[in-house]
């Protein structure tokens, strides 16, 4: 009897740590190659009841985990101070752009180890490169150098005419050769989208395909992955978080002129 209860208490343990499993996992969402015995929820899937959307593949969230969850919080607290605020953008910027690296081609070598062995491996290709948008993207430049070192950074300037409303170009430098590169086009808060759709525009009207591209943000908005994906469907979307209300503050808090 006594072994009895003892299989019945693990297998009481194994299945309540299988259901936290899955609450875990269902906070997850990387993509929306779909499943059958997956419990992820689809790409764009609500978090904490969040209203759900469907935008498809090509809206990718970083894997969401209590790190990603909290820096999210600090960011998003008002009494967050701004030292702590620019600390906890860095650092979830940085995640965002490791993520956004990992999306870009990489082909197979072979190296040889201190010890003499040979080691297969894969290398980075060559041939990308970022695109901040004004001001608040270059809040993004230092964590992709941080990635990688050589790495050419153009810049948009994007503002809202006072008396259409519309998005208009004000200043655009790229690297000379920018359409035989993927860019990484860098603007952290997407809420309308707007001013993303008129810079892939810039970006276009420069030679690049929009397949090429590979937007990554901190927050995004439904309505505002929606008009860029709509608008470009080849464009790929990397964001930590799709919510109705963004944190539109971002750009005064990180530079100090809130």
């Amino acid at each position: 009897m006594p072994s009895d209860k003892l299989k019945h208490a693990k297998l009481s343990s194994n299945s309540s740590n299988s259901e936290h499993g899955v609450m875990k996992q269902v906070r997850f969402s990387s993509g929306c190659n779909s499943d059958s015995d997956s419990q992820e929820k689809p790409c764009g899937a609500p978090l904490s009841g969040r209203p759900q959307i469907q935008l498809g593949p090509q809206l990718k969230l970083l894997p969401l985990n209590d790190q990603v969850r909290e820096l999210q919080t600090i960011l998003r607290d008002r009494s967050t101070s701004r030292g702590d605020f620019v600390f906890c953008a860095d650092r979830l910027i940085r995640l965002v752009v490791e993520e956004g690296l990992n999306q870009l081609p990489y082909t197979e070598c072979v190296v040889t180890t201190p010890t003499g062995h040979k080691y297969e491996g894969v290398k980075f290709e060559r041939g990308n490169c970022g695109v901040s948008i004004m001001r608040s993207g270059e809040a993004m430049e230092q964590g992709l150098r941080d990635c990688c070192r050589s790495i050419r950074i153009g810049k948009i300037l994007i503002q809202s005419d006072e008396e259409t409303m519309k998005a208009k170009v004000y200043y655009a430098k790229f690297p000379p050769d920018i359409y035989r590169r993927k860019v990484l086009l860098m603007y952290p808060i997407l809420s309308t989208g707007n001013t993303v759709i008129e810079a892939v525009r810039v970006l276009m009207d420069h030679g690049v395909d929009p397949s090429h591209i590979i937007l990554l943000s901190l927050f995004s908005t439904p309505h505002g992955a929606k008009s860029i994906i709509d608008e470009f469907p080849e464009i790929t979307i990397l964001t930590t978080e799709v919510d109705t209300v963004a944190p539109s503050h971002f750009g005064q808090k990180y530079f100090g002129t809130d």
